[in-house]
């Protein structure tokens, strides 16, 4: 099982060409981190993989076949918590096996295996409006990872919380992942973040987005961000990075 993205290139209506070229294989259980400055198309790329947004050129094919739409084999978790208020944290969970239609039951069991998994059993009948914000977003980790799909697709989905909270849920999805062994794509504006996660780091370049480069992280888990090969690999990123930011604002400044 793979993702297969064939020299896709983004152009939107008003002429912006978001993304150039891009050819990438993303292999089953892996987890691949994103990275580039801001308006470089890492969102725009993992819409085109969601099937929420289509290439101007190229194809992106998952198992063979080629993307023309979501699928429930393509989850996406984006920045904020996207649950529904009239529902309770259990009832969240179990929306997406309700449209999947399996037996009660089975839903029932599902749900209570990643209720449990996230450590928020005795709020399962709670109204998610009465969560703090880490807490609803544990409930939207739980509800992607309910459908058991093999592939997960993140949208810096930590960015709005506070860095203890971000710590506690890094850790967190981590350990998931390694348990259920799907594929997970994520997209982050952190060098820090991408290192904790990734199997390799794809860096895009400053708009149009093209990869730039792509790290290898051979380190073992779990990562610790002072360890000395981290803080190495890190200040080798960031150069990389901070030079496309840098290319970015030029940009900026002669179109305006």
């Amino acid at each position: 099982m793979s993702i297969k993205i064939n020299g896709v290139s983004k152009r939107y209506d008003t002429g912006l060409l978001a993304l150039e070229n891009i050819n990438l294989e993303i292999y089953d259980h892996e987890f691949i981190c994103i990275l580039g400055p801001s308006g470089c198309g890492k969102s725009t790329l993992l819409n085109i993989i969601a099937g929420l947004d289509d290439s101007s050129d190229g194809v992106a094919i998952a198992d063979g076949n080629q993307i023309s739409g979501p699928s429930n084999d393509r989850v996406m978790m984006f920045q904020g918590p996207s649950l529904f208020p009239w529902l309770t944290v259990i009832e969240n969970i179990k929306f997406g096996l309700k449209l999947k239609k399996l037996p009660k039951s089975e839903q029932d069991y599902i749900a209570n295996k990643f209720l449990e998994l996230i450590k928020l059993e005795e709020f399962k009948d709670y109204n998610v409006y009465q969560l703090s914000g880490g807490m609803q977003q544990r409930v939207t980790l739980a509800r992607a990872l309910a459908l058991e799909s093999p592939y997960i697709l993140m949208d810096e989905p930590f960015s709005s919380l506070d860095k203890q909270t971000i710590n506690i849920l890094r850790e967190e999805l981590e350990l998931l992942w390694r348990h259920l062994k799907n594929t997970i794509v994520y997209v982050t504006h952190s060098v820090e973040e991408a290192i904790f996660f990734a199997d390799r780091i794809v860096m895009l370049s400053a708009n149009p987005g093209r990869i730039k480069k792509i790290f290898e992280v051979m380190l073992p888990r779990p990562r610790k961000i002072d360890d000395e090969e981290v803080v190495h690999l890190r200040s080798m990123i960031l150069k990389e990075l901070r030079y496309e930011v840098e290319r970015s604002g030029e940009k900026e400044k002669v179109a305006h």
